[in-house]
């Protein structure tokens, strides 16, 4: 009998002695410790760059032994080039690779399958970076992790700076095999992602439209998303049973969405908005939701990023569309300087249905500078409100269920959003410490180089300064430049001189005389520019190629004068499809007698809510005797998830300019969501024709105030634009 009971023992500890540490330096030697594998062997990748390579890893362990992937230091496995990483095994880890300096192209980065045969179940990744890893064009669409199988796990892992499109991490349940599926996505930090324009933005998915109606059971834990702007879903659930639990997002333009499917729980979140302008919260759609335990602090989101969001629905409307919300718990939240939260949000002809059986309970607000601590949209009779506390200064009319109270004496609630607030840089600190790779860094800061000033006479000298790797501030020193080609500005560059001396510019047929790159940075200064002799089509433009890497443009102080499309320059500024810039300035210029469009970013035609620029800003300019458009913009499409264009167009003079065009508009604006057009004078400017044209498909806000028109065109507006004390003579 003791012999049997020993025989056990001494089989477990012979398949422990059995196992490997296996050192590889190139993939063929990795493929080949992947076939051979045994549970409990470790496969040590050697540190250096892994370029051009598809680890493709599909062997098994088991729970108590499973087979480890590691760099042999952490960090320093540089997964470089078109390369990617595919699990479709079973108990296996990968640990402490970094993916940097390249793209993967159609394929995710990490996949948890190898093909659609070969999923992965119970496989775990930690430890692992991937950074600014994007395929080079921006509309080239792919994910950087993609969950398929079950019960497998992300932890530990840090994501910072995806560009292209496409959701960065995606979990898919497009069959039984990935349904039900248990993943655990924890302790990871998602850096910033900056605006995509478009649709497609989001930080994690789960699920898709098809296949709201099953359940993922996914579990979304203890992350720490940082800035993660890239469109108003930074979460989006589209299936049952997921929880949201412990997460910190901090200055995120957007929302946990609760998209499709029922059933789902967001508990015990922090949302530090800190007064950033689109910071969201929670967005309720379906049914069986619940919100629970989150504090919110000073999210200043509205519409569909309000720090909660509880929609309209659609009439017997279909899992894919927006059903009504109904059994809804939203019990318990602490809303801290927090902007209005927003009931029967996205009510509209469609979107008929009031939410239904919403218990809105136990939650306290704090504010003391806003007057409203909610809208609506539409009856709110589906509320069951209860216990619920609000600071005394709230001027609004509350229905029973919200009692005014002096929050932070009030013992009932004060202990708990005075605790929760108060711990927030405790809050912040644990999980800038606990989040991401141990060795990765969260709060890199770019080195800050300073830009080389040189002078350059002519032309050739200014090709030899771009080609410079720093930033270089270029004095024009000469009185003509002659372009044989386009200047390529693919870094910080500063274009200066003498406002008082004229600078002539001379080319080719050429598509730009200035082509701005991805992470180009061009700024025109205190120069006195004459166009006649440019036959170039657009002055200024950046790159047609599409790029994923955004672009920046600033003219400031500078004369622009006798551009003419006669001669082939239609265009001073133009915007090339598919790549966005984070901000395009023009601030106190005179651009004067110039046959040409000034500003055109209407190239994306594609209706699918793409733009091209973040922010575009017009200020303190004198435009005198402009033949052509002044300003266009076209934002198409009724996608609803992104928050630009911002249009600020303020303290300018225009002077007897228009377009010689039948029915073309000095400016005109198309889906833009957001314009400020203020304390402008347009003088003789478009007669006979439209000054301003505001067009929108979906819901924006345009205020046009304090403008001064004489003897100019019309004006024509739309619901959303607030005229306040104009004079039109």
């Amino acid at each position: 009998m003791i012999r049997l009971l020993l025989l056990p023992a001494c089989l477990f500890f012979t398949v422990i002695v059995m196992a490997n540490t296996i050192v590889v330096k190139n993939i063929d030697e990795l493929s080949t410790a992947n076939k051979n594998a045994k549970p409990g062997d470790i496969i040590v990748l050697q540190n250096g760059e892994w370029n051009n390579v598809t680890i493709s890893l599909n062997c098994s362990g088991t729970k108590e032994q499973p087979i480890i992937f590691k760099a042999q230091t952490a960090g320093k496995v540089l997964v470089t080039g078109n390369s990617k990483l595919k699990l479709g095994g079973h108990f296996i880890t990968v640990d402490g690779l970094y993916f940097i300096n390249g793209y993967a192209g159609s394929d995710p980065v990490i996949n948890f399958r190898v093909d659609k045969n070969q999923l992965a179940n119970n496989c775990r990744v930690t430890n692992c970076a991937i950074s600014d890893f994007n395929n080079p064009k921006r509309m080239d669409e792919n994910n950087w992790v993609v969950f398929y199988g079950k019960n497998n796990q992300l932890d530990h892992c840090s994501f910072a700076d995806k560009k292209n499109m496409g959701v960065l991490l995606a979990v898919i349940l497009d069959d039984d095999r990935s349904r039900l599926n248990f993943h655990t996505i924890e302790y990871n930090y998602f850096g910033k992602r900056i605006p995509l324009a478009s649709n497609g933005g989001e930080i994690i998915r789960v699920g898709v439209a098809q296949h709201c109606q099953f359940s993922s059971s996914t579990i979304i834990k203890k992350n720490f998303f940082d800035q993660c702007d890239g469109e108003t879903e930074i979460i989006s659930i589209k299936s049952g049973h997921n929880l949201v639990q412990e997460n910190i997002f901090k200055e995120s333009q957007g929302s946990v969405v609760l998209r499709h499917g029922d059933s789902n729980m967001v508990v015990a979140n922090y949302f530090i908005g800190n007064d950033k302008p689109g910071t969201g919260g929670v967005r309720v759609i379906n049914k069986g939701q619940q919100v629970s335990a989150n504090v919110f602090y000073k999210c200043r989101g509205a519409d569909f990023r309000a720090p909660m969001a509880v929609m309209n629905g659609i009439p017997n409307s279909p899992a894919i569309r927006y059903v009504q919300v109904t059994d809804a718990q939203v019990v318990s939240n602490i809303f801290y300087e927090c902007a209005p939260l927003s009931f029967c949000e996205g009510s509209d002809t469609e979107r008929t249905l009031p939410p239904d059986k919403v218990d809105f309970a136990g939650n306290v607000f704090y504010n003391s500078r806003d007057s409203i601590i909610y809208r609506t949209s539409d009856d709110i009779g589906g509320f069951r409100f209860a216990n619920n506390s609000v600071s005394q200064k709230v001027r609004q009319s509350l229905p029973n269920g919200f009692n005014k109270t002096s929050v932070a004496t009030a013992k009932a609630h004060a202990d708990a959003w005075y605790v929760h607030v108060n711990k927030l840089p405790s809050v912040e600190k644990t999980a800038y410490a606990t989040t991401g790779a141990n060795w990765y860094p969260k709060k890199a800061t770019a080195k800050l180089i300073k830009p080389l000033p040189v002078n350059c006479k002519n032309a050739e000298e200014v090709y030899q300064q771009l080609k410079r790797k720093e930033p270089v501030i270029i004095q024009l020193t000469g009185k003509e430049y002659v372009l044989s080609a386009a200047f390529i500005i693919s870094k910080p560059v500063q274009f200066t001189g003498n406002k008082n001396v004229p600078v002539s510019f001379t080319t080719e047929n050429l598509l730009s005389a200035f082509i701005i790159a991805g992470n180009g940075n061009l700024s025109l200064q205190n120069l006195n520019i004459n166009g006649a002799g440019v036959k170039a089509k657009n002055f200024i433009s950046n790159d047609s190629s599409g790029s994923a890497d955004h672009y920046n443009l600033s003219v400031k102080n500078c004369t622009i004068q006798n551009l003419d499309s006669k001669n082939g320059c239609e265009n001073f500024y133009y915007a090339c499809k598919y790549m966005i810039a984070d901000s395009i300035i023009f601030r106190n210029n005179s651009f004067l007698n110039n046959n040409s469009n000034t500003v055109m970013m209407a190239n994306e035609r594609d209706n699918k809510g793409y733009y091209s620029a973040e922010k575009i800003t017009v200020t303190e300019n004198d435009f005198n005797k402009q033949n052509g458009t002044l300003i266009n913009i076209y934002r198409g499409g009724n996608d609803e998830s992104t928050m630009g264009p911002l249009f600020t167009f303020s303290n300018n003079t225009i002077r007897s300019s228009g377009s010689e065009i039948a029915g073309r508009s000095l400016i005109s604006l198309y889906g833009v969501q957001h314009s400020f057009i203020e304390k402008n004078n347009f003088t003789d400017c478009n007669k006979g024709s439209v000054l301003i044209h505001f067009e929108d498909a979906v819901r924006a806000a345009h205020l046009f105030r304090h403008n001064t028109i004489k003897g100019s065109g019309g004006i024509i507006t739309d619901k959303y634009v607030q005229p306040v004390n104009n004079s039109i003579q």
